[in-house]
């Protein structure tokens, strides 16, 4: 209840979501997490009964990339509750670490975009409209569209923005969707090259 109050959570959960979807728990078989932050991957264990924590998906693969779940279960962070063992310990025997990038469900790709964390990873995939990824927080809002625009707590700056600059000329080269995980307004977003500042990108929210 402290971290809700503080964090402004609600209580609203990623189950609740699956549930206005017709999905249960138990019928979910991949999870992909972008890193392993607990205001990201918190949702992947919950509290039993007896107050335990357990992993919410029990018959998924959860996947994360090696040095992400490496760097989780040694706390390397600059934030001493960042990476939670409660929640990492209930899932260890589900996760699926990849090294750099790959496809891990048909047609469901993740790739490194270090910086927020040394090993955070987006995903993208295709329907009907064109590409959609998920930049993770690379990019977590319209206002960091900035490439040298970072977080305060991103562990490798210069990273980030590299990251994010490679990002940004795909996805504006592709015309990709991209959804930011913390963006308030509209999450979803088109990238498209600013005529009047060589190197800089504007969103356009679809």
């Amino acid at each position: 209840d402290r971290d809700r109050g503080f964090y402004d959570l609600e209580r609203r959960t990623v189950v609740d979501a699956l549930g206005e979807a017709g999905v249960t728990p138990g019928d979910v078989t991949t999870v992909i997490v972008t890193h392993l932050h607990f205001d990201h991957a918190g949702g992947l264990t919950h509290l039993d009964a007896d107050g335990t924590p357990v992993s919410t998906f029990p018959r998924a693969r959860i996947v994360v990339q090696r040095t992400e779940w490496e760097d989780a279960l040694a706390n390397k962070s600059t934030m001493t509750k960042t990476y939670l063992r409660t929640h990492l310990d209930p899932i260890a025997g589900q996760v699926d670490v990849v090294d750099g990038e790959a496809e891990v469900r048909p047609g469901i790709h993740v790739w490194p975009v270090p910086g927020h964390t040394w090993g955070q990873q987006a995903v993208r995939f295709a329907d009907a409209d064109g590409i959609v990824a998920f930049p993770g927080d690379v990019m977590p809002t319209v206002n960091h569209a900035g490439p040298a625009f970072s977080m305060g707590y991103d562990m490798l700056p210069y990273e980030n923005m590299r990251s994010k600059v490679t990002l940004l000329e795909r996805a504006a080269a592709e015309t990709w969707r991209l959804v930011l995980d913390h963006e308030p307004g509209n999450p979803v977003v088109r990238v498209e090259t600013d005529p009047k500042r060589p190197g800089r990108y504007r969103l356009q929210p679809t």
